[in-house]
């Protein structure tokens, strides 16, 4: 009997798997990964900003007599009330931003050129008194020149009248001087980072020429000084525009701001569609100058 061949009597190899290749994931493109990273913050302004103002908006739109129209819009913009508002906002904001570039200015000139015992303690009071509450300057404020305050007590005191002369804090000039001594330090910070990058060589090489002070400061200061001094008013007239409780504790009569007008309408009148007409407004002015403010620093150079 023949054998059988031997590729027929062989037993088949056995069938190997085949290797196994894990997955790949190809990486995000370039262009795509700062999108990335930008979803999660994104995510949180619109949940806690962008949604609760889009809630405004909307709300803005709706009279309590139900649907969609400009009907609070008319209204609110037509009424007296708002009218004096908006002016008393404008005026208040303006007049306290110059007086707190001034006063900034000087004192920043004091604390980083003029040569005093404690003008780092000075400077560094100034840092942390951006940490203190408006409402709490406003209160200092109260004690001194309120209507029991210690200077009201000290008058009545010495002259035994019934009565002190100070009753200015009731008054806009109260609230202006209340704003202007809280914000001041807004404007001084930016300048006292901008004086103290200044060359000393330059002021030293005006004064050996014979140059005086005021003509140091117009001429070498100012210039250096300008895009801090822009960016702390900027700063200045978008916060004043914004505040409540400087207006809120001076308890003016007659002093209605934007922000104020907003707390009446929807605390005191209940009017929620009017209350959101007026902080729409309000939001537009500030963003509005926040805008004009980048425009004119960009050009300056800040």
């Amino acid at each position: 009997m023949t054998a059988e061949p031997a590729a027929m009597t062989a037993e088949p190899a056995a069938v190997r798997p085949a290797p196994h290749r894990p997955l790949r994931v190809r990486p995000l493109p370039a262009r795509m990964r700062p999108w990335l990273w930008a979803l999660p913050p994104v995510g949180l302004l619109a949940l806690f900003f962008l949604y609760p103002l889009a809630l405004v908006v909307r709300q803005s739109f709706r009279p309590d007599t139900g649907g969609t129209s400009l009907a609070p819009y008319t209204e609110v913009l037509a009424s007296e009330s708002f009218r004096e508002a908006l002016w008393t906002t404008v005026w208040l904001a303006l007049a306290a931003t110059a007086g707190c570039v001034v006063l900034g200015f000087l004192l920043a000139l004091v604390i980083a050129f003029v040569p005093f015992p404690g003008a780092r303690t000075v400077s560094r009071f100034v840092d942390v008194f951006l940490s203190f509450p408006s409402f709490l300057i406003t209160l200092a404020l109260l004690f001194v020149y309120g209507t029991v305050g210690m200077a009201n007590g000290a008058w009545t005191s010495v002259t035994g009248a019934a009565e002190g002369p100070f009753r200015f804090l009731a008054t806009p000039w109260g609230v202006l001087l209340a704003e202007i001594t809280y914000f001041t330090p807004f404007v001084m910070r930016p300048l006292l980072a901008a004086f103290a990058q200044l060359d000393t060589a330059q002021l030293e090489a005006a004064s050996s020429l014979g140059a005086r002070a005021p003509r140091i400061v117009r001429r070498i200061i100012l210039p250096e000084a300008l895009p801090s001094l822009a960016a702390g008013a900027g700063l200045v007239l978008v916060l004043c525009l914004n505040e409540f409780g400087i207006v809120l504790f001076t308890g003016a009569k007659g002093v209605t701001t934007l922000p104020a007008l907003v707390y009446g309408k929807a605390i005191l009148e209940s009017d929620y569609p009017g209350a959101c007409v007026v902080a729409v407004v309000n939001v537009l002015i500030s963003v509005g100058l926040y805008g004009l403010y980048r425009v004119v620093s960009r050009r300056a150079g800040a």
